[in-house]
């Protein structure tokens, strides 16, 4: 992955479940089927009640009607990021929408487990509360080098914490290759 990432922001707030990620009527399609796996793209955050005022998306939808990705390339969340089940198409459907990275100042245990040893998207966090600093379509940059995000219309920029042994397992593309990389697993032999 990128070490300078650009991009708009989705900003939700608290508490987002894997229902409202993805909801369940959706996890009939096929991930290992890539038509089918694009759809997970076009029905990513949908569960999100953007009908309500006060929300921090501003009733901006995260994909429009009819498309399969997302404007975004950041969801800036809250506490408690990915809570609820513990499906493995929740990060699989954020990255399906053109999503490289979610901020977020606190993941559901298994939201982060998923999306790291899938290998689909930057789980970072933030010590501050970005969601009261950004809003849905502001600017943002992350530069990994130096582990901070940048607001780039106002300049300024916020610490985020180190990804640590988790970053490897990412830019492996995941937990089995990774464990292959390492010498973990062995590389299964392909059939011609």
């Amino acid at each position: 992955m990128e070490k300078l990432i650009r991009g708009k922001a989705f900003v939700v707030g608290d508490n987002i479940d894997t229902d409202q990620i993805i909801p369940a009527e959706y996890l009939t399609y096929d991930p290992s089927d890539p038509t089918e796996r694009a759809t997970f793209g076009r029905y990513a955050m949908s569960g999100l009640p953007i009908e309500q005022s006060g929300l921090p998306t501003g009733g901006v939808r995260f994909v429009e009607e009819a498309a399969f990705k997302s404007l975004f390339a950041f969801i800036v969340a809250g506490r408690n990021f990915g809570c609820g089940s513990s499906r493995e198409h929740a990060p699989l459907a954020i990255a399906q929408a053109g999503v490289c990275v979610v901020l977020a100042e606190s993941y559901a245990r298994i939201f982060y487990r998923n999306a790291v040893n899938g290998g689909y998207l930057l789980p970072l966090e933030s010590p501050q509360r970005l969601i009261d600093r950004i809003a849905t379509g502001d600017e943002l940059e992350v530069d990994r080098s130096v582990n901070v995000v940048r607001h780039l219309v106002t300049g300024k920029s916020w610490p985020l914490r180190p990804l640590g042994d988790a970053s490897d397992i990412i830019a492996a593309g995941g937990i089995f290759p990774y464990a292959q990389k390492t010498g973990m697993l062995k590389k299964t032999a392909t059939r011609d």
